[in-house]
């Protein structure tokens, strides 16, 4: 793989070695203690830089708010030891407090995590979101006499049949929670309207990814999961507007809502909020459904 970092300015190469060493630093001490064999013994045996900071296409716009993610790719030894909750809370909350709170770093660090066993599996199946990794990801750090396989390609036909499954899954899908929110606004259950919105946004961005990439992260966080699509798409980037505290506010209260609307008793949002998130999740159900049914009738058309 590739291992030059010399498109980005120092500042941002340091900020990588930080993200890096907080990465190993936290991993090592989520270790600690740890009786069983493979967790003894586990290892990070790759940190790969992929996405817009990796192709030297980031996006930093303060006027519009947009600003692109560090996005990582850590590979460990042992399929366990992707259990996000159990191995990498810390490390998610020390990188977010690193950018919000310590201002160390420029932009926010997100990482997903595989074992080097699945990550070959799903070069051998031919997963884009895989493919694009190889062929474009910057080794930060890489054990030796650990390489990946060589990556096969998948089928049209079967690229076109998997995505058009998830597709009807998660897209067509979505439109059932935005109904639900909007029964839940007009009855005055704003709680329960604003998880509603929650779920529907959670799924139309998992929905993007899975149709254009095969893959999208097991996470309900919705930074994390905007940050992925936007990335494969930047024509969501206008959908959320950045620009007004009320909009980062609206956008702030629909994140929190997958926790504190179900339940926390301080958790409030009015009817005004209310109302502009569903306007922008029905925003971005309009977008999600053209880039996927052109990304549809591409693969389409690709079989004659």
């Amino acid at each position: 793989m590739k291992t030059s970092l010399d498109h980005l300015p120092d500042a941002k190469r340091r900020e990588l070695t930080r993200v890096v060493e907080i990465l190993f630093a936290e991993f090592e001490d989520a270790l600690k203690g740890r009786n069983a064999p493979h967790r003894k013994a586990g290892r990070i045996l790759k940190i790969i830089l992929f996405g817009s900071y990796a192709t030297g296409k980031w996006v930093d716009d303060p006027k519009g708010g947009y600003k692109s993610d560090y996005d990582l790719l850590v590979v460990v030894n042992h399929e366990e030891l992707t259990d996000l909750a159990e191995y990498w809370g810390p490390a998610d909350d020390h990188l977010l407090r690193e950018y919000q709170v310590a201002g160390q770093l420029t932009a926010p660090a997100n990482f997903i995590v595989h074992s080097l066993t699945d990550v070959n599996q799903q070069l051998k199946r031919g997963r884009p979101f895989f493919l694009e990794i190889l062929r474009d990801g910057i080794a930060l750090y890489e054990a030796p006499d650990h390489p990946f396989d060589q990556p096969k390609a998948l089928s049209p036909a079967e690229t076109l049949a998997e995505a058009q499954e998830h597709f009807d899954q998660w897209v067509i899908g979505a439109a059932n929670f935005q109904k639900l929110a909007g029964d839940a606004m007009r009855q005055t259950m704003p709680k329960e309207a604003a998880f509603l919105l929650h779920q529907a946004t959670e799924r139309l961005y998992h929905g993007v990814s899975l149709v254009l990439t095969l893959y999208s992260t097991k996470s309900h966080k919705l930074n994390f999961l905007r940050s992925q699509a936007e990335r494969l798409a930047p024509e969501l980037i206008a959908v959320w507007r950045r620009e007004t505290r009320a909009q980062q506010r609206s956008w702030e209260l629909l994140r929190r809502a997958y926790v504190e609307a179900r339940y926390s008793k301080h958790y409030k949002i009015s009817a005004e909020e209310l109302a502009w998130l569903s306007e922008r999740v029905g925003v971005l159900s309009e977008v999600v459904r053209k880039l996927c049914h052109d990304h549809l009738a591409a693969l389409k058309a690709k079989l004659g």
